[in-house]
């Protein structure tokens, strides 16, 4: 028996890049499918590691591009560090941002004192992404926390997806830093399960199902507060990296697209060391994962996800499995 993959959920905790849009570029059939939520009585949150933007400002974006969007759906990684920073400091604390306006803007509204550079002393640094950031602010910041400021970074996305490509996020950048001084930060966003729960709590959603591109920051994240996560493949992992994937960046479903929301999802099943889904069946052996149905069926990755995780319940094999197709 199958059902569609959202029946089993009262709520959607997604994210942005690579899931809605990629650069200034709508992914086909996202609108629709973030518009056919509330239909079906199904609440929606957008849970993004961008700290660039205010949720009006991301809420605007998404309205712009033709997606249901207000700020109270909008929960980002600058609300998590600004919250994080305050439990590490006191009130009234000196702080250096490098980051955005909007994080600088939320550091202060916590109640923060806000200094330009590396020569006041700060008690702690922030740093967030801006596409604005130069070498002069990764110095301050490199100069601060050589001198013993806390640190804290709101994300750690090593990559940005734009419409050109992949570009640097702001774990490059965090990672840069952390190159000079020796150091590593204390990270608020994804892959940290806080943003997960705060969203969930916000939205009043009891059986959340998280939908992501990218196995180490949403995949994981999901996983560690708890929730069923679900990988699309319009961005940044694929159904190959889906299968490699570490024990704890496993995803519970795998879907093409958002639209894939609303198609029956097809149950896995066992018998004697082989793993079905739909016309597929894959086997373990070894090293090699054998697949007998279509290369370009996702079913047939669904099955090989499956044996292989199976195979390797509790430790990640060193080496990706090697896979082998055959004709049905």
């Amino acid at each position: 028996m199958t059902n569609r993959l959202i029946d089993g959920f009262d709520g959607l905790l997604a994210d942005l890049d690579g899931v809605v849009y990629t650069g200034p570029q709508v992914i086909d059939g996202a609108i629709d499918a973030l518009d056919q939520l509330a239909g079906e009585g199904k609440s929606l949150a957008y849970v993004t590691n961008n700290a660039s933007r205010s949720p009006e400002e991301v809420a605007i974006h998404l309205r712009e591009l033709g997606a249901p969007a207000t700020a109270e759906q909008v929960f980002g990684s600058v609300l998590a560090g600004v919250e994080l920073l305050a439990g590490e400091v006191t009130g009234g604390a000196s702080v250096l941002v490098v980051g955005s306006q909007f994080l600088a803007d939320s550091v202060r509204a916590q109640g923060f004192v806000i200094v330009p550079t590396s020569d006041d002393r700060p008690d702690a640094v922030i740093q967030g992404f801006s596409p604005d950031l130069g070498w002069k602010d990764l110095a301050e910041a490199s100069y601060a926390i050589t001198a013993g400021a806390l640190w804290v970074a709101t994300n750690m996305d090593m990559t940005l997806p734009q419409e050109r490509g992949f570009a640097p996020g702001n774990g490059s950048l965090v990672a840069a830093v952390a190159a000079a001084t020796g150091k590593t930060p204390l990270v608020a966003g994804k892959p940290e399960a806080a943003l997960f729960e705060t969203a969930a709590s916000h939205s009043g959603v009891e059986r959340a199902l998280v939908v992501g591109d990218r196995l180490d920051t949403d995949i994981l994240g999901g996983n560690r507060a708890g929730m069923a996560t679900v990988l699309v493949l319009t961005g940044v992992d694929s159904v190959k990296t889906a299968l490699g994937a570490r024990v704890d960046e496993r995803p519970n479903y795998l879907i093409r697209s958002l639209g894939g929301l609303y198609e029956e999802y097809p149950e896995v099943t066992a018998a004697e060391g082989s793993y079905s889904c739909g016309a597929a069946v894959a086997r373990v052996s070894g090293s090699t994962v054998s697949i007998s149905g279509r290369e370009d069926d996702l079913d047939s990755w669904r099955a090989a996800c499956a044996a292989w995780w199976a195979a390797h319940p509790d430790v990640t094999p060193d080496a990706v499995p090697e896979i082998v197709f055959t004709t049905v």
